[in-house]
């Protein structure tokens, strides 16, 4: 029997909750030419590829108490990156029978398959105009005890983030010794409240919560706006008053409908 330590109750078997956190950042950037716009792609592509990428989901795990069982990685052309990582929430048995990939033991896949961390990220820019953005996608995905809303505060610290966008939610059932179902096993009225008191300072915050299904989403917008932070390759002391508010209006436009999650017609007052 499995007893859950917050709530005191005996469940009957494995706690099979799946708790699933997703983290989509954005970041944004103006390039006023064409090569700047490259630069800036290349440089994306070097401070998240792959391999930082599976440094980033590493100490993920280990923050939230998880086992790596195998990792895979791809760096992709012309930019983009993804990792994808299946955990556990115990250590391996070595001696366990083998599957078809040598990594994974038998015993592992049929009990974890739903505990899983996974990145992917997306580069691109606007055709016609200097803006440019990258978002990643991160998903930590667990099932048992171990909580994915413990490495949130880490995720934000590892990535520069202008729009975040944060979903939690709890699937299925576990059972208590005496029948019940329990549809979830801790208390949550926010993803806020994971969230430290710095840093949610730095944000607005709009929360869009469903108690009843277990279902809580937070979009951030960051706060403060200095335009040279956004520049690529030069500064605004290169730019007239014109262009300077020409582009402010522009990168703002473009967070703002990021965070909306709608286009905005005609340009800000």
């Amino acid at each position: 029997m499995k007893q859950l330590s917050e709530q005191q109750i005996i469940l009957h078997g494995f706690n099979n909750l799946t708790k699933t956190l997703s983290f989509n950042m954005f970041d944004i950037c103006y390039t006023k030419t064409r090569k700047e716009r490259e630069a800036y792609l290349v440089y994306i592509d070097e401070q998240y590829n792959a391999d930082r990428l599976t440094h980033i989901l590493t100490n993920v795990s280990d923050i939230i108490g998880a086992h790596v069982i195998n990792i895979a990685k791809q760096d992709y052309v012309p930019q983009g990156a993804s990792v994808t990582m299946l955990v556990s929430e115990g250590p391996i048995d070595e001696d366990s029978p083998k599957s078809i990939n040598e990594s994974l033991p038998n015993s592992v896949v049929i009990q974890m398959d739903k505990s899983h961390i996974t990145v992917h990220t997306y580069p691109e820019y606007h055709p016609d105009e200097g803006i440019c953005t990258f978002r990643a996608d991160i998903d930590v995905s667990t099932c048992g005890e171990i909580s994915p809303l413990k490495a949130l505060d880490y995720l934000i610290s590892s990535f520069d983030t202008d729009i975040m966008t944060i979903d939690y939610r709890v699937r299925g059932f576990t059972r208590a010794i005496d029948g019940r179902k329990l549809f979830i096993d801790h208390e949550i009225s926010s993803i806020q409240d994971y969230i430290p008191d710095d840093v949610r300072e730095q944000y607005d915050m709009i929360d869009v919560n469903v108690y009843q299904e277990n279902i809580f989403h937070t979009k951030c917008k960051l706060r403060a706006f200095d335009l040279d932070n956004y520049l690529f390759g030069y500064t605004t002391k290169e730019l007239s008053g014109e262009e300077e508010k020409r582009i402010t209006d522009a990168l703002k436009k473009e967070m703002d409908e990021i965070f909306y999650g709608k286009n905005i017609d005609g340009s800000r007052s």
